[in-house]
């Protein structure tokens, strides 16, 4: 940034940035004052909580493929039951949301991502050990699995909202809603490559050592967030002052950042009375629902409903989640560009409007069309629909909740994961009681299991034409 002062024959002071003048009535000068440019410790910290979203989710999707490709044949354990157990992850990451926000909104986005990061690296690798011989024998596998995976699942829960916290106080406005959606496509990519490099790890190690890998690297991961984030850029040994215009940080406020993270949050209940959050949080319950529905169930579709092969699945599972990565990086950007067009209210909701409209469509076309190449490319468009909404559903939350945005979107967060929640253990029993009581083959029944997603998605759609950002 570069500070110009220029003394000249008026007597008055104009000030421009990042340019200021000053005029004196006795002489005329030009004095500069350049700062260097501004660092990028910003974007590390983006980085840093991409990889954060990555490990996360592909620790919570590796429990699928584990029981897909090992689990189900080597314990015969249901499908049900199973379903159980992806469910209690979430019951844990739901029930511990919002008490996650309110906890970063009091001690900062920093340190509850270290929890987060050394509990879920534990508990991941704690996983593996449930297949120990001596529990299979006593009949304890299925309790050991809801035991940790509970507890990872609440030391889980303060990931997104720590992540969209520390993206308000890290990122230039104008740019948040893409930079959330970066964060978001980590968890897209990370479930897009827990099939083949998790499939590949129990291949090679068998699915106990597979688990303990994972949590390893999630560890090393949380010990360099550590080592270097902070909570606030005004914090940070690395950033300078063209950083710090850049983001739009006040230099001399680091004084009240200490002090404000110290001080506990004030009524957050009140938050429930914010209209545009509550329906916020069930737009975002409906989009949990169709997201989830892809992530615990789309590769069993695959491999067991369509019979496309183990190595098939993995590839196709794989294009899907790719393609949902790309939808969050696309959504936030055409989300940022359209807030500066037309501002913060009409700009927002296009995206999550037309995303989740075009997520409900594709899925039902990908059920109807014949081919597995039409059926993938169907459900790819589907999955990238409901990608793009992500970041706006994001930083909506933060903004809405004010200074206790982590709680507020710890909320949201509570009902994208109460749709989650559901969908796991509703998909293979309607899909069953289809079968049953119509006297339907394997593949019909899944796909009504399957299509009730879209019919909720749409629902979830047409809730964002209520949604105010402004609110507070």
């Amino acid at each position: 940034m570069d500070r110009c002062v220029r003394h000249g024959a008026v007597g008055t002071t104009v000030t421009e940035t990042p340019i200021i003048f000053h005029m004196t009535a006795s002489h005329s000068s030009l004095h500069c004052e350049t700062s260097p440019p501004p660092t990028w410790v910003r974007w590390r910290i983006v980085v840093l909580l991409v990889a954060f979203s990555f490990m996360t989710w592909f620790n919570r999707v590796s429990m699928a493929v584990a029981y897909d490709e090992r689990i189900r044949a080597d314990l015969n354990i249901s499908e049900e039951a199973m379903g159980s157990v992806y469910s209690i992850f979430l019951v844990a990451y739901m029930v511990f949301m919002t008490p996650g926000g309110w906890l970063i909104d009091r001690f900062g986005p920093k340190w509850a991502l270290v929890v987060m990061g050394f509990g879920s690296g534990l508990f991941g690798a704690l996983t593996g050990l449930a297949g120990l011989p001596a529990l299979a024998a006593a009949g304890l596998v299925l309790p050991a699995f809801f035991v940790i995976r509970f507890i990872m699942g609440m030391l889980s829960a303060p990931v997104y909202p720590a992540a969209s916290r520390a993206v308000s106080f890290w990122v230039p406005q104008g740019r948040r809603t893409l930079a959330n959606g970066l964060v978001q496509s980590g968890a897209a990519l990370g479930i897009a490559f827990a099939f083949p490099i998790f499939g590949a790890l129990i291949d090679t190690f068998g699915w106990p050592v597979a688990f303990m890998c994972s949590g390893t690297i999630t560890a090393l991961l949380a010990l360099l967030w550590t080592l270097y984030a902070t909570d606030h850029p005004i914090q940070h040994a690395g950033v300078n002052k063209g950083e710090l215009h850049r983001i739009g940080a006040d230099p001399q406020a680091v004084d009240a950042v200490d002090s404000s993270a110290s001080k506990m949050p004030p009524h957050w209940l009140r938050l429930f009375r914010n209209r545009s959050l509550v329906l916020l949080t069930v737009s975002y319950a409906a989009l949990g629902y169709m997201e989830y529905l892809f992530f615990f169930w789309m590769h069993y579709y695959f491999d067991d409903v369509l019979h496309v092969g183990k190595a098939a699945s993995r590839t196709y599972a794989m294009i899907l989640f790719l393609s949902f990565a790309g939808g969050m990086v696309l959504g936030g950007g055409v989300t940022d560009r359209l807030q500066s067009m037309w501002g913060h209210g009409q700009g927002r909701s296009v995206v999550p409007i037309a995303g989740m409209t075009a997520g409900a469509f594709f899925l039902w076309l990908g059920l109807l069309v014949q081919g597995i190449d039409g059926i993938i490319t169907c459900l790819a468009v589907a999955l990238a629909g409901v990608g793009a909404c992500e970041a706006a559903v994001w930083t909506t939350a933060v903004e809405l909740g004010g200074h206790q945005g982590g709680t507020a979107a710890g909320i949201c967060n509570t009902g994208g994961n109460l749709g989650g929640l559901i969908a796991p253990v509703l998909t293979p029993y309607l899909s069953h009681e289809v079968m049953a009581v119509f006297a339907v083959d394997e593949q019909v029944g899944w796909q009504w299991g399957i299509a009730l997603g879209g019919l909720i998605c749409l629902f979830g759609a047409i809730l964002w034409w209520w949604i105010d950002p402004h609110e507070r």
